[in-house]
């Protein structure tokens, strides 16, 4: 790989030129604030907490994301000709596809039997999070689309530049995803399942939207979750102790180790995360008998709760599903947040009340032949995607009409 920072340096587009930083340290939190989704200050866009300065500072100081783990720092910085701070985009050389939850493994294979070399390439997200967000940051103003433009375009530049395969650019809004596919890149869907607030007052306000059968089968379901004595509290802020996260550390790496072989964060992470960002944190703990046996930590946005990491050291029929994603609508409907992002895929939130919703990405592939073979994947891929989720709206558990 080319030396990414001298490559980044002499791109430019109607007057912008691109810098490529190695860390988020390279940004100051004061510029960083500026840009669009970034901040809880600024009024009228909605905050993303993992777009924030904090939650991407702390993925490279706990050591998560860093060059060690294969997510070298890569980000794009926008600045007018006077050296003007206009955006950025967070991005990484990866040596490999793991936390992305897009998956690319069958396009790595391919290309790689027939010669090529797929790693590196250059991973523009939120480390380990499949949430939807702002990727392409601009401070906000006049020249806001420009701008995006002009990122969308430095960002297929550097990958042609600096000797990578690839450019992808995951759970990203429409709007941004429409942005890069005039810059060439090819745009790629898939389904989540998301609780929509349409304003409800109560859980049972919500309750009364759903079929008869399903209603009292969520009731059942909560009541037989709780049943061994079980108690939920919901923690942020300063409840956020060093003991706490001792406690939810143990549920994450036992149910990470299950499913992952080797979980992604680590303990210095949530440390960091308690000590900066408490109160974009919701953790739902459970506890019996005297201590936590289960635990679901979320991230707070302006409108919207994003459920991440769940874990627990004990069993029991249905905590699962009210630890994630009962619980998660009860406090959207007391913080009247608009929507909760449960994670990746899991069709069994569809019968809890959450809703197919397509995802989005975009992706930029340098080498013709392998761009050629992924757009003509990924135009069936959409078909498909669209139909499943015509599906499952079809097959929710709400009353018709």
């Amino acid at each position: 790989m080319t030396n990414a920072s001298d490559a980044g340096a002499k791109l430019a587009d109607g007057g912008y030129a691109v810098r490529v930083a190695s860390s988020i340290a390279e940004f100051n939190r004061e510029e960083w604030s500026r840009l669009s989704g970034a901040s809880r200050d600024r009024s009228g866009t909605p905050y993303n907490p993992f777009i924030s300065f904090d939650f991407l500072s702390v993925l490279e100081e706990s050591g998560c994301a860093v060059r060690k783990t294969g997510w070298q720092g890569h980000h794009l910085r926008l600045e007018a000709s006077d050296g003007t701070f206009l955006g950025a985009l967070p991005c990484y050389a990866k040596s490999h596809s793991q936390g992305e939850y897009v998956f690319d493994h069958g396009w790595a294979d391919a290309f790689e039997r027939a010669g090529g070399r797929y790693y590196p390439k250059l991973q523009c997200s939120a480390p380990f999070t499949p949430a939807t967000g702002p990727r392409l940051l601009t401070v906000a103003g006049g020249n806001a689309a420009s701008a995006r433009s002009a990122l969308a375009t430095a960002l297929r530049s550097v990958a042609e530049g600096v000797c990578v395969s690839s450019a992808h650019v995951t759970f990203a809004p429409a709007d941004e995803v429409a942005v890069l596919e005039t810059a060439g890149f090819l745009r790629r869907t898939d389904q989540q399942f998301h609780f929509l607030n349409e304003g409800y007052s109560s859980y049972d306000d919500f309750l009364a939207t759903l079929a008869s059968r399903k209603r009292k089968a969520l009731k059942r379901e909560r009541r037989e979750a709780l049943a061994s004595g079980i108690k939920i509290e919901w923690l942020t802020g300063r409840d956020l102790t060093e003991a706490v996260w001792d406690d939810f550390f143990a549920f994450y790496m036992d149910t990470g180790g299950r499913k992952w072989g080797r979980p992604y964060l680590n303990r210095t992470f949530f440390s960091l995360i308690g000590e900066r960002m408490a109160d974009d944190v919701l953790l739902v703990m459970a506890r019996r008998g005297g201590r936590y046996i289960a635990g679901a930590i979320n991230f707070i946005g302006s409108d919207t709760l994003f459920g991440r990491n769940w874990g627990c050291i004990e069993d029991h029929p249905f905590l699962h599903f009210e630890v994630c994603y009962h619980q998660a609508i009860d406090f959207a409907i007391e913080r009247k947040l608009k929507v909760v992002e449960a994670g990746a895929q899991g069709e069994h939130k569809l019968a809890r009340g959450y809703r197919p919703v397509t995802t989005q990405s975009a992706h930029y592939i340098v080498h013709p032949g392998l761009r050629r073979a992924v757009a003509e994947y990924l135009e069936r891929e959409r078909r498909e995607v669209a139909e499943i989720g015509e599906y499952l709206e079809d097959h929710g558990p709400f009353r018709r009409g």
